[in-house]
């Protein structure tokens, strides 16, 4: 059967200047034409404790410095053998390791033999036994040849012929070669929202891959609307000497989250995108 039936703020009061007004809040006035503080008396000249504030200021300033300096001490050849330490990334981020070296048949292929090599390989694998071509016999013989292992390719592609039937293609709306009828576009896209090893060794790897699928037709007289739906993937996968090939595939439903209130795209809107949007090549 098909494989498809991605997200602190605040202040604070205590932090605000008193408005620039500093002291008791009094304001000193003198009356038009005198010289004298209503006040009475002289006060003394705030000008010389500021400048003696100002001049302690510079000087703690500067032993903050000498300390700072210091602090960071030791020569470069000290620090020459430390590694600097950037913000850890999430354990499912992506590394930005280049996923594979090229592709077979529109496949990609080529995946490093390690952990990040088997997800972005499950991953790959994922999208394309999850595409239209698994609905057409011939393209669905080179799938299976190009990411499966020779020794498990016959008995996978045995399988995969009994799940695309002609009786299933029928029950789906599709023509006995897998295409759409006329006027409409059969859409079958799987994109892959994460993936995690199981079990890894450098021979073998169990890998699970979490997909979101789109499935259905498009146009006026479809009675199967493209729908959405969340399913996991579990590839097992055998080294095979120069790449990640495929032993068997399980899959299960979810985990499912829970759907949006966007509005529902017409027929057309989703038939136009499927065609104008490419997919990608992705990796771990």
């Amino acid at each position: 059967m098909s494989l498809g039936d991605d997200h602190g703020f605040g202040g604070d009061a205590s932090s605000r200047v008193d408005d620039g007004f500093r002291g008791t809040g009094q304001t000193r006035t003198r009356l038009p034409g005198t010289d004298t503080d209503v006040y009475g008396g002289a006060r003394r000249p705030v000008r010389n404790s500021r400048s003696l504030i100002t001049v302690v200021g510079v000087v703690v300033l500067l032993i903050a410095a000498i300390a700072f300096a210091n602090q960071g001490g030791g020569d470069d050849e000290d620090r020459a053998g430390e590694t600097p330490k950037g913000p850890e990334s999430a354990p499912t981020a992506a590394t930005g390791v280049k996923p594979v070296q090229g592709k077979v048949g529109g496949i990609p292929t080529g995946y490093a033999r390690d952990e990040q090599g088997a997800q972005s390989a499950a991953s790959n694998y994922a999208v394309v036994l999850g595409s239209e071509g698994m609905f057409n016999k011939d393209h669905r013989r080179v799938i299976v040849q190009t990411i499966a292992d020779t020794g498990t390719s016959g008995k996978l592609l045995a399988g995969f012929d009994a799940d695309y039937s002609p009786e299933f293609l029928a029950q789906v709306g599709l023509k006995p070669d897998g295409t759409a009828p006329d006027g409409s576009t059969f859409v079958n896209r799987t994109v892959p929202a994460g993936a995690k090893v199981k079990a890894y060794s450098p021979d073998a790897a169990d890998v699970d891959v979490w997909c979101m699928g789109l499935f259905g037709l498009t146009g006026e007289k479809s009675t199967r609307p493209v729908t959405s739906g969340w399913f996991t993937l579990s590839v097992k996968l055998k080294w095979n000497g120069s790449d990640w090939k495929v032993l068997e595939t399980a899959q299960k439903t979810g985990p499912t989250p829970v759907t949006g209130d966007n509005p529902v795209s017409g027929s057309d809107d989703i038939a136009n995108a499927v065609k104008e949007f490419g997919g990608f090549t992705y990796a771990r």
